[in-house]
C-alpha cells in the first residue's frame, strides 16, 4: 500500500463514525489526480465508502460484518465540516411526533446547503435545499413541530396544533409562537388562533 493510501486510511480511522474525508485535505501529500485515484482505489477495494461527490467515509466493522456509517453520524459530520444546517424532513418529524402513522419510505433531510444525494451502502439519502423558515428553531422540538406542520398542510393545521399544544413542553410551544413572524402566513395565523391553554 502506498504512503498516500496509508495516510488517507490513517486519517479516516482517526475520525468518529460518519466522519467525512475530502480530497482537498490531502493536497499537501500529492497532486489532486494522485489523491483522487487513491481515494477511488480505496473505495473500489471496500476500504472507504464514496458517500457523495468528493466525500468519503470509513465503513464500520461490526459484530455482523461491515456496514456503512449511520445516516445521523454522516449528517452530523456534514454540519460540522460545512457549517450547514441539516434537519429531518416534515414527513419524518410528523411520524416522530406521532402525528401520522405513515412511515417515510425514503430518507430525506432539509439542508441550508446545496441539494444532493448521499450513498450509504444500499441506502440513498436525499439532502434537499430548504427555505430558511423550514429550518427555524433547528432540531429542537418546536422546530420539528414546524416542519411536521408544513408537511401536513393548512387543512390539518388546526387539529394538529391542538395536539402539538398538549404534547410540546410550554417553552417549546412559546418558542413556536415567537417564531410566527418567520413562518408562512397560513401557519402563523393557525398558530395564533390556538388558544393559550
Amino acid at each position: 500500500m502506498s504512503q498516500l493510501a496509508q495516510s488517507i486510511l490513517s486519517q479516516a480511522q482517526s475520525l468518529p463514525e460518519g466522519g467525512l474525508l475530502s480530497p482537498k485535505e490531502f493536497l499537501h501529500l500529492g497532486s489532486r489526480a494522485a489523491i483522487d485515484q487513491t481515494l477511488s482505489r480505496l473505495a473500489r477495494e471496500g476500504k472507504l465508502l464514496r458517500v457523495g461527490r468528493g466525500a468519503y467515509s470509513l465503513p464500520i466493522q461490526g459484530r455482523f460484518g461491515v456496514r456503512p456509517p449511520s445516516t445521523e453520524s454522516v449528517v452530523e459530520a456534514i454540519e460540522s465540516t460545512s457549517g450547514e444546517t441539516v434537519v429531518a424532513s416534515g414527513a419524518a418529524e410528523a411520524n416522530a411526533l406521532g402525528l401520522t402513522t405513515q412511515v417515510p419510505t425514503r430518507e430525506v433531510y432539509l439542508t441550508s446547503g446545496p441539494s444532493r444525494r448521499l450513498k450509504l451502502g444500499n441506502r440513498e439519502v436525499e439532502l434537499k435545499h430548504g427555505n430558511r423558515w423550514q429550518m427555524l428553531l433547528g432540531k429542537r422540538p418546536a422546530g420539528k413541530a414546524i416542519r411536521a406542520l408544513i408537511w401536513l398542510g393548512p387543512e390539518q393545521a388546526p387539529k394538529v396544533l391542538q395536539v402539538l399544544r398538549s404534547k410540546l413542553p410550554s417553552q417549546e410551544w412559546e418558542a413556536m409562537r415567537q417564531a410566527r413572524a418567520g413562518l408562512p402566513s397560513w401557519m402563523a395565523k393557525a398558530v395564533s388562533e390556538v388558544a393559550i391553554g
